[in-house]
């Protein structure tokens, strides 16, 4: 109310809920069609349960420019006059006085941030940022870009000890970014910076449009789940790109790093020297200075190139396998739940379970199948791991082609290969045993010896605790069928080669 007694047409974000406090008001409820105890066997979602987190979150369906936060955001152009329907209501709600101090800053480049007073808006500041415009075939500049915007403002607000901030759309339909794809981007870097940078906001409000609104209500759950369940039942949907540990598009090309003295080597083994000279720049060739990348090929062909050029050649081709991993849609494939993380083994390394009945081989897109294990795996393959493959109740159009699988182990980076200690073969059929026998001894090298096959779930249990393996339902009661006891062979946990 102002003194005269008029109701005031600015909000008070502290009479709106929070995130956490609307669970259960549908909008976001999990679906109940979705299998809910499928979701359980997961791995661990990059964005968990926070409640503390939730408590900061809230969606508002309204003008930005009547928020009483802090600041509100409000999105331009470059000479920071753009009209659009948030800049003009920050406009006419703020004053004349707005515009004489935005051409006092002569612009703003594309992701940058610049802070201006709110004058007669019930925020204290205004934060102009210039979203990209999008074009498909410049999609990873687009994503830098808006990251860049939304980040930078978040920046901006905690160098300012803000205690509160108000998000509009950034890039609007203006300027042709797909909605659901910038959200995506917004969620991820907001909640990473309050992860990591965000003791002292106290609230963040998404403000929005009626058509807006649906959108942000279907995608805020992936990233900010309100209960344990919740979290489950939208780790599927979270994209295969999520970023690095500030949400921001992660390109492999162009990560180039720069050692200390990259020119010394203190040992002269062609071991260490390879070691160094692979360990002192990124995987992009013009970084190495490598010179005609085509003769290299064909060279290779030739059976003339190095051990060394063609371990190089290699690393890049995987690099370019995990970059597309990153950023592709594969939530189609992770909805199968045929390959997830799970606990670790007696020698305390990492457990990853595949489902060969959950692979619908006729179905899927193999190649997205092949991004999707190159985009879980490759942190996990770091250290040493083991994976447990279910061949429960398999049909024929589950099976994986034997060049399938020998073109993933021509792909996959070289610490696959090396950390991987044990491949348990549950419950196998005798023609499996033989492909596969066949398959690690002319195919590929160094996996025969790895492999181990056992009958019952009682046999996987001398290598790993029961309460460290998430089994599908439908194996254990295969396994509970079956007549006859336990191989009785106590086998040993390291099958290291």
């Amino acid at each position: 109310m102002d003194p005269l007694g008029a109701r005031s047409q600015f909000v008070d974000i502290q009479t709106l809920p929070t995130w956490q406090q609307q669970l259960g008001e549908g909008g976001g409820d999990p679906d109940p069609d979705l299998d809910l105890s499928d979701s359980l066997q997961g791995f661990p979602s990059p964005f968990p349960f926070r409640p503390d987190i939730n408590r900061k979150i809230i969606l508002f369906c309204g003008d930005v420019a009547l928020l009483n936060c802090t600041a509100i955001v409000n999105t331009s152009n470059e000479s920071l006059s753009d009209k659009n329907p948030v800049s003009d209501g920050v406009h006419r709600l703020a004053g004349p006085e707005l515009r004489d101090e935005l051409f006092k800053l002569k612009g703003c480049r594309t992701g940058e941030a610049k802070l201006t007073k709110g004058f007669s808006l019930a925020a204290r500041f205004i934060v102009h940022t210039v979203g990209p415009k999008y074009k498909a075939k410049y999609r990873t500049a687009a994503e830098s870009s808006l990251f860049s915007c939304y980040r930078n403002t978040m920046q901006l607000a905690a160098e300012q000890s803000m205690a509160s901030v108000g998000l509009c759309v950034v890039s609007t339909a203006k300027r042709g970014y797909p909605l659901e794809d910038a959200t995506h981007i917004a969620f991820r870097t907001v909640r990473r910076f309050l992860e990591n940078h965000g003791n002292n906001l106290e609230a963040v409000v998404f403000a929005v449009s009626d058509s807006e609104e649906s959108v942000y209500r279907k995608l805020l759950p992936l990233y900010y789940p309100r209960s344990e369940e919740e979290e489950k039942v939208s780790l599927p949907f979270i994209p295969a790109d999520i970023g690095n540990t500030e949400g921001e598009p992660v390109v492999p090309e162009r990560q180039i790093r720069i050692a200390e003295k990259p020119g010394t080597l203190e040992d002269d083994s062609e071991e260490e020297s390879l070691r160094s000279d692979l360990g002192q720049v990124g995987n992009h060739a013009f970084a190495r200075m490598e010179g005609d990348v085509d003769k290299q090929r064909k060279q290779i062909l030739q059976g003339q190139m190095s051990e060394a050029a063609i371990l190089k050649q290699h690393q890049r081709n995987y690099g370019r396998w995990l970059c597309r991993a990153r950023a592709e849609d594969l939530s189609d494939v992770a909805a199968l739940k045929a390959l997830y993380q799970t606990g670790v083994d007696m020698c305390g390394r990492t457990v990853m379970v595949l489902v060969g009945r959950n692979i619908p081989v006729t179905l899927i897109d193999i190649e997205k199948a092949l991004l999707y294990f190159i985009h879980v795996m490759d942190h996990i393959t770091v250290k040493e791991y083991v994976m447990v493959y279910f061949h429960t109740l398999t049909g024929e159009h589950n099976h994986l082609d034997s060049d399938f699988l020998k073109n993933l182990y021509d792909i996959v980076d070289a610490k696959f290969k090396k950390n991987l200690k044990a491949f348990y073969f549950v419950h196998p059929t005798f023609r499996s045993k033989v492909s596969t026998w066949f398959f690690t001894t002319f195919s590929v090298s160094g996996m025969k010896d790895r492999v181990r096959y056992l009958d019952t779930l009682q046999q996987l249990f001398t290598c790993m605790r029961p309460e460290q393996i998430d089994i599908p339902p439908f194996v254990l009661d295969y396994d509970a069928r079956r007549s006859r006891p336990p191989g009785g062979q106590e086998r040993e946990c390291s099958f290291n080669t």
